[in-house]
């Protein structure tokens, strides 16, 4: 059995506690917040559990074997890299860090300690997105052209990670999984209206390797709650939309031929296009949290890798410094330095 303490008991700390306490090889032992009333809100539901207002006390405790690190984005950096350095395996919500120098470091330390550093990135089980992983790889919707991804709600607004680093972060972790890869080059413009300095709605377009381009809107001031993705083959295409269950996906065997010489208008505007049927495959809605906590303690217990270590974390923050970057720049195509 692993002993594991959550260090941040906001929404979703309270959701890493119950999901491992739910399986056999895991145990919460002790948590952390800064925030009285919400241990006190954990003690109401564990009153077993060890409850501390100092990180570092439980990360010093050499009977715990993993931290969860479930605190705000900006606290990540400092929090993973005194787990590690006090030979804990770390589970880190995403983003990993915000700077890429910061995500380096953890890498090294990790690497140096022997200890596995995975990163909170949930779409990649969630089980929608594995479907869609299996028919890019298998090749059913032909040769991959685009994706696009929408990702709005009205809120939860933060303050300490620009709506980039918060939801883009999501979809960039998702499409890199898809391709196997990551953006060669990122054009990215952003807006501040309720925060100074904090963009709450960005648009991004990103040119991956064999001319795959894709593209994000995300936002926290929208009237409708949206998480849908679709991906664009030269055989098929396929949707994602996270908020219809049970059916998630819906690949469509539709398209247009690829003509590269016409003679006249009419002929262009008789492209040949083909519409055929719709399909929704049956997929098992596993909650995505449980089935990253199980391959987390998976891999410690048994060996082998995760589909979101720290070098996939910190691919995904060198990113997201160029989303950065780009909107700086008025939405100049910067190159993604990896």
């Amino acid at each position: 059995m692993i002993d594991l303490a959550v260090i941040g008991c906001g929404s979703w700390g309270l959701n890493h506690i119950r999901t491992f306490n739910t399986l056999p090889e895991g145990n919460v032992c002790a948590i952390a917040d800064l925030v009285e009333k919400r241990l006190e809100h954990v003690r109401a539901i564990y009153p077993d559990l060890r409850c501390e207002r100092d990180y570092r006390s439980v990360v010093d405790d050499p009977t715990i074997d993993a931290v969860v690190i479930a605190t705000p984005g900006k606290t990540h950096y400092e929090i993973a890299y005194a787990s590690l350095l006090a030979g804990k395996h770390v589970l880190c919500e995403k983003p990993l860090c915000k700077y890429s120098e910061e995500g380096e470091q953890l890498l090294k330390i990790a690497r140096a300690n022997r200890r596995l550093l995975m990163v909170g990135h949930v779409f990649l089980f969630n089980s929608g997105i594995v479907k869609l992983k299996e028919l890019v790889d298998v090749g059913e919707l032909g040769t991959l052209r685009y994706l696009s991804a929408s990702r709005t709600n009205l809120g939860p607004i933060r303050s300490d990670v620009n709506v980039a680093y918060d939801l883009c972060s999501h979809d960039i972790s998702i499409f890199n999984w898809l391709l196997d890869s990551e953006p060669e080059v990122v054009s990215a413009t952003g807006a501040s209206f309720v925060q100074r300095g904090v963009e709450d709605v960005v648009l991004v377009s990103m040119k991956y390797p064999s001319n795959v381009l894709a593209s994000i809107h995300a936002s926290w001031l929208s009237p409708k709650k949206v998480r849908q993705i679709t991906a664009v083959g030269s055989r098929q295409m396929a949707t994602w939309d996270d908020l219809q269950e049970p059916n998630p996906i819906a690949i469509y065997d539709k398209g247009v031929d690829t003509v590269r010489d016409y003679n006249d208008f009419g002929e262009f505007s008789q492209m040949p296009t083909w519409e055929r049927d719709v399909r929704l495959p049956t997929i098992s809605l596993d909650e995505p949290l449980r089935v990253q906590a199980i391959e987390f303690l998976k891999c410690l217990q048994h060996g082998g890798t995760v589909r979101s270590d720290g070098a996939f974390g910190l691919r995904l923050v060198k990113v997201l410094e160029t989303v950065v970057t780009s909107m700086h720049q008025g939405g100049s195509p910067v190159r993604v330095e990896l």
